[in-house]
């Protein structure tokens, strides 16, 4: 896998109330893949403590792993004390939310997605400043968000395409059907007979064709033309255009200066990406409990009591709270067509009648 781990938590609707914290990670085929969770009585500095210090015992902690989440402060003191050395980056979904719920008009929020999107230090520090000129209360509140947690240009670390926590909190609709998934998943990858993953793949078949290349050693190459040019080394398997160094796919440029070169764009992506990986990701079996194999007196022994959780005053909600963004569509008003005036059908006005 890549060493991206994405964590969340949801709330237990069913008979035993509580929260379910989830740590996930996606395969070299963009599917997920459930690696831990824990039912406690709910987010807090001590649950989450504890879910990171036993999810420590199977992922030590290091430089090059990246932890994925979303601004709950007790996850961020978790992931200081447990994973001192791995970088930490916030789910921009739930940026973008808060943003909408505290701040109006649709052009900032466009450009804080370019800027967390931006592969380019010049391209960020030029939203950015757009955004300063235009919204200053909401460039003050991206600066206090920290550029290095929501950004991809100025993360430290590799967050390879992972941007938000939505495989996380699509884990939970399918964890009762985790035997039949892993047994699928498994069939999938034995039956990949190429060196990459077909999601891979289906990236790869981008054309580039009409991209001039220009070489200028064996080991550099231009890509395009005018303004927008760039420089694509195939040995450091970097581009100026830096999507081909963040993500570990060749980029379009890549691909072009590959085709000149005749290098097969195999040998550009990352290891993660192999089938081999992909298939040894899946190599354990998920067995049911043989419900006739005695109960160890160690586990025997041991009381597991229910989560404390205090029930709310009033009347339990029957419905979700709906996100800024699903308020925004339900209240907006449709386009209104133009009216003739000069014959009263709508669709055109007065200037372009032809009545």
């Amino acid at each position: 896998m890549r060493k991206v781990i994405v964590v969340d938590g949801t709330h237990l609707q069913g008979k035993y109330k509580g929260t379910m914290l989830l740590a996930t990670a996606q395969d070299g085929n963009f599917g997920i893949f459930p690696i831990a969770f824990g039912v406690v009585d709910s987010e807090n500095d001590e649950s989450w403590e504890w879910c990171f210090k036993q999810l420590s015992h199977v992922i030590p902690d290091d430089r090059g792993l990246a932890i994925i989440s979303d601004r709950h402060r007790a996850i961020g003191n978790a992931i200081g004390k447990v994973y001192p050395l791995a970088s930490r980056g916030i789910c921009t979904y739930h940026l973008y939310k808060n943003i909408l719920e505290r701040f109006r008009g649709g052009e900032s929020f466009r450009l804080v997605k370019r800027a967390a999107n931006a592969y380019r230090e010049y391209e960020f520090n030029a939203i950015f400043e757009e955004i300063r000129q235009v919204n200053p209360a909401l460039h003050g509140y991206l600066q206090k968000a920290d550029v290095r947690y929501w950004t991809r240009v100025y993360f430290n670390g590799d967050r390879y395409n992972f941007r938000t926590t939505n495989i996380a909190e699509s884990i939970n609709k399918v964890l009762s059907e985790a035997t039949r998934w892993f047994a699928e998943r498994r069939t999938d990858a034995t039956l990949m007979k190429t060196v990459l993953t077909c999601g891979i793949d289906k990236l790869l078949e981008v054309k580039c064709k009409d991209l001039s290349v220009q070489q200028i050693d064996s080991h550099q190459f231009e890509i395009g033309h005018g303004a927008s040019v760039n420089v694509v080394n195939l040995t450091m398997k970097t581009c100026t255009c830096r999507m081909f160094d963040l993500d570990k796919i060749p980029c379009v440029h890549a691909l072009a200066a590959a085709d000149a070169k005749k290098v097969s764009p195999i040998r550009l992506c990352h290891q993660y990406y192999h089938t081999t990986y992909l298939t040894n990701a899946y190599a354990a079996s998920i067995c049911p409990k043989d419900r006739q194999s005695p109960v160890p007196a160690e586990v025997e022994s041991k009381i597991c009591v229910l989560p404390m959780v205090r029930q709310p005053p009033g009347r339990p909600k029957k419905c979700m709270f709906k996100s800024a963004t699903e308020i925004a569509l339900t209240k907006k008003v449709p386009r209104k067509l133009p009216t003739c005036s000069k014959c009263g059908q709508t669709g055109h006005n007065v200037r372009t009648c032809t009545f």
